[in-house]
């Protein structure tokens, strides 16, 4: 199964995978990208779920780490990432990100239905 890959956009607009993603060096950009290829591949075996999230792990460098969440039974949220050195801060901080995420999908969703009644 093929999984359509998208990354969390905050209400400023920014990305906090993007921000992250950005600052990587060249190789371990790389490997993240082909990370993100195999998710959209529909390949998860990398991927632990916990809290609500996965933690894709990638046995390369500093031991990179990409954060997502499951929207559904195709979308993938990338929330972020980071290195095994601030695992547990980047857990933390990708747990609220994708609290965060579902409360505003219900929000809109709970929207939408009101103005379909008015």
């Amino acid at each position: 199964m093929a999984y359509q890959v998208r990354e969390l956009l905050l209400s400023d607009g920014s990305s906090p995978y993007a921000d992250w993603f950005n600052s990587l060096p060249a190789d371990a950009a790389a490997k993240v990208t082909t990370a993100k290829l195999r998710m959209q591949q529909g390949n998860l075996s990398s991927v632990e779920w916990f809290r609500g999230i996965g933690e894709y792990k990638i046995d390369f460098g500093s031991g990179w780490r990409i954060y997502l969440g499951k929207d559904g039974l195709e979308i993938i949220v990338l929330l972020g990432g980071g290195s095994k050195k601030r695992q547990q801060k980047d857990i933390d901080r990708a747990v609220e990100f994708w609290q965060e995420y579902k409360r505003r999908k219900a929000r809109m969703a709970r929207d939408a239905v009101k103005r379909r009644k008015e």
